[in-house]
């Protein structure tokens, strides 16, 4: 999947709602269908089977981290930390996005390396910061030697022990991430479903401003009838500018000659504070995409604290004091030189902030608020 518009790839097929067993239902208010691809439908057993799959703590080099490490459920599938932590306590250096909804975007990862989940899901276990394991072939053999496992791949994809691959891994926790999807939020239900009392007088003013003087609409988008918050394109808005300031030629320089030489990507970014600012660089090797990171939805953000690709906003008053203040985080920080246009000074009013404020709150699901314990972010110590 490379293109939400490129349906003639795609089947909607079963569409599910957070927290609910699969089922052939409409997608949530304000969601379009979730999209599926051909050559890997959804089934109920094989999303039982990506679910199990994604909690298995065995496929990392401590035994300690599973991608449900990082997106706990009662934590909106996020891990409130400002970056991930992966085994042995080792700290990577992006955040860790909600699984949420991530069945829309058209490209994963923060800097859109991969263009589908299956994709994304091979990487963590044998990311040296993340899941530690020296390569597939070693997480496919504890699979093969799991008599549980072995019935389950049976019975999903019709293969034998021997003939289990990480393509299958990666189909089955695919199918499992394209059930967690949700809307029906207070905005939806303002917006889509005609209930002009489901926002509060300030979430609508607030909502005034997302469309107008904020302009955050620009990039997180508001359709007729569905919106996914996120434009999927990459922009620079001046997050991690400070930490390689003055450098980015150099660094950028650095990278493609790693690059060339055969390092990986995603092991590369997600160990070295310096290429991981370089952004969507590192993928398209063009200068003009250097800090440039991924759009993220909006939906559930109250949810999914701390903010931006490096976990460096706290709380949403604190990120749209970053927006407000043009791609800064005080107002006499130096601009970025590489910021993508239109980010600029908003010369936003206390009130209109707050109001900004209350409708992000808007953009909450019932159905994830009711699974969540903590929103509280999580310090983070350095590894031993």
């Amino acid at each position: 999947m490379t293109s939400l518009a490129k349906c003639g790839n795609i089947v909607l097929s079963v569409l599910i709602t957070v927290g609910t067993s699969p089922a052939l239902n409409a997608a949530p208010l304000g969601l379009p269908p979730v999209p599926i691809p051909e050559d890997n439908p959804q089934t109920p057993a094989k999303i039982a089977l990506g679910d199990r799959l994604f909690r298995d703590e065995r496929f990392s080099s401590d035994g300690k981290v599973s991608c449900s490490t990082c997106h706990e459920e009662d934590k909106a599938f996020t891990d409130h930390k400002r970056v991930s932590e992966g085994h042995n306590g080792l700290l990577g250096t992006r955040n860790a996005p909600t699984v949420i909804n991530a069945a829309y975007m058209e490209t994963l990862f923060w800097d859109g390396r991969e263009p589908d989940l299956e994709g994304q899901s091979k990487q963590p276990a044998i990311n040296p910061v993340e899941g530690g394991l020296p390569n597939h072939e070693a997480l496919v053999e504890m699979i093969r030697n799991d008599p549980s496992y072995v019935k389950a791949f049976k019975d999903v994809f019709g293969v034998e022990a021997d003939e289990i691959t990480i393509d299958h891994y990666a189909q089955a926790i695919a199918s499992f991430e394209r059930t967690q999807i949700a809307g029906d939020s207070p905005f939806d239900r303002y917006q889509f479903g005609g209930d002009k009392t489901a926002m509060s007088e300030a979430a609508i003013r607030g909502l005034k401003v997302f469309t107008g003087q904020g302009r955050c609409v620009s990039c997180h988008i508001i359709e007729q009838n569905q919106a996914l918050f996120t434009d999927n394109r990459f922009h620079n808005i001046g997050v991690g500018f400070k930490n390689i300031r003055g450098r980015e030629g150099e660094i950028a320089e650095e990278f493609l000659k790693a690059k060339n030489a055969g390092a990986d990507v995603d092991k590369t970014v997600l160990a070295d504070p310096d290429a991981s600012e370089l952004g969507r660089f590192a993928v398209s090797e063009d200068i003009n995409t250097v800090g440039a990171f991924k759009t993220a939805s909006l939906r559930n953000i109250e949810l999914t604290a701390p903010y931006m690709h490096d976990g460096s906003q706290k709380t949403l008053e604190d990120m749209v004091e970053f927006y407000n203040n043009g791609g800064r985080v005080n107002e006499d920080d130096p601009f970025s030189p590489f910021l993508s246009g239109g980010i600029r000074p908003l010369n936003l009013s206390e009130q209109q902030k707050k109001d900004l404020v209350e409708f992000l709150k808007a953009l909450t699901s019932p159905s994830v608020a009711e699974q969540v314990t903590s929103v509280e972010v999580i310090e983070l110590k350095e590894a031993p």
